[in-house]
């Protein structure tokens, strides 16, 4: 049975404490606070008297050590310092991770924008830009502290935690994903056999449209919760969509951009599809991790459901198959 600290990780975090938390630092609230969208951490808008609207990040508690969270902030003001569109912590008081009632916090400040359409000409080129100035930086050093996106931590123990989590998997069904997904993972090593030997860089680690804010001056990240250490393809293929031909054409324009500022292997287009479906497997393991977490049944009650994991079962053999073909053919 679940703790209750784990059962409701955030149950002690109210307004008052948000804005008390705040004020702790020295700020002066004015009462306004808006909950933005997030499930792994909570993260609010609050308003200040006497200084811009803020966003302060509350970690979920137990997810992360401390020095684990200071990579990423020391990462994030890194690319900030090397004049990147990355939305980094506020250091205030000499420090960038503060503590509350039990609680981490960081605080930043507000950044507008929408949603990047990348269907839209040149946008593409503009993220390869600004993700080759990123891994030029992110290849400088090391993370100590943060996972490596690799076969075994994304992919197998995701599966065990699937497995064992059998009052979500139903019975019927847990037999054809474990046959399915165990053999997706045998032709992911396969494809990251023939892409080594992998540079292994800092990545941003979850680079879709909806991590991005497009502004009139292009593209900004405000969150690095995901970054890790792995290929740097990790951060281009999910700017992908469409069949093969399509996504040729849209990684060689994400390259163009991309190359002016790093290189890249070529070998790990071999890991596209590999790295799509330690995604799905880890997707699926995040939700049976939280699930505990009322807010994820209430977000996400298709996750308990039979249809769900039979259209699993028919997306890895799909996923199977794409595994056996070759590469992407680009030209950059």
């Amino acid at each position: 049975m679940q703790n209750t600290a784990e059962s409701v990780p955030y149950e002690g975090l109210s307004p008052d404490t948000v804005l008390a938390a705040i004020e702790s630092l020295g700020a002066r609230c004015d009462g306004r606070l808006l909950a933005l969208n997030s499930y792994e951490n909570r993260v609010y808008q609050i308003g200040c008297e006497d200084a811009p609207t803020l966003v302060a990040k509350f970690y979920r508690p137990g997810r992360w050590e401390d020095a684990a969270i200071l990579e990423e902030h020391a990462f994030a003001l890194e690319l900030a310092g090397h004049e990147l569109p990355v939305v980094a912590p506020l250091v205030i008081h000499g420090h960038t991770l503060h503590h509350h009632a039990g609680y981490r916090f960081a605080v930043y400040p507000r950044m507008g924008g929408r949603m990047p359409d990348l269907d839209m000409h040149g946008h593409r080129l503009q993220m390869g830009r600004f993700l080759g100035r990123m891994h030029a930086v992110g290849r400088v050093r090391t993370f100590a502290h943060r996972p490596v996106l690799d076969v075994e931590s994304y992919g197998r123990a995701s599966l065990r935690t699937i497995l064992e989590r059998d009052e979500l998997l139903p019975a019927h069904v847990a037999e054809a994903y474990r046959s399915v997904a165990s053999d997706a993972l045998k032709r992911v090593d396969a494809a990251w056999a023939r892409a080594e030997p992998l540079t292994r860089i800092r990545l941003h680690g979850d680079c879709h449209a909806g991590n991005v804010l497009w502004t009139e001056s292009g593209p900004h990240f405000v969150d690095l919760d995901d970054t890790v250490m792995g290929p740097a393809v990790q951060d281009l293929w999910m700017l992908l969509a469409g069949d093969r031909a399509e996504m040729s054409v849209q990684m060689a324009q994400v390259l163009e951009g991309y190359t002016a500022f790093c290189s890249f292997d070529g070998r790990e287009l071999h890991l596209i599809e590999a790295l799509r479906t330690l995604r799905m497997i880890h997707h699926s393991a995040w939700l049976a991790r939280r699930w505990h977490d009322p807010a994820f049944p209430m977000a996400f009650p298709w996750f308990a459901e039979t249809r769900y994991w039979e259209d699993q079962v028919l997306a890895l053999r799909e996923q199977t198959a794409l595994l056996e073909e070759g590469p992407l053919q680009v030209q950059w």
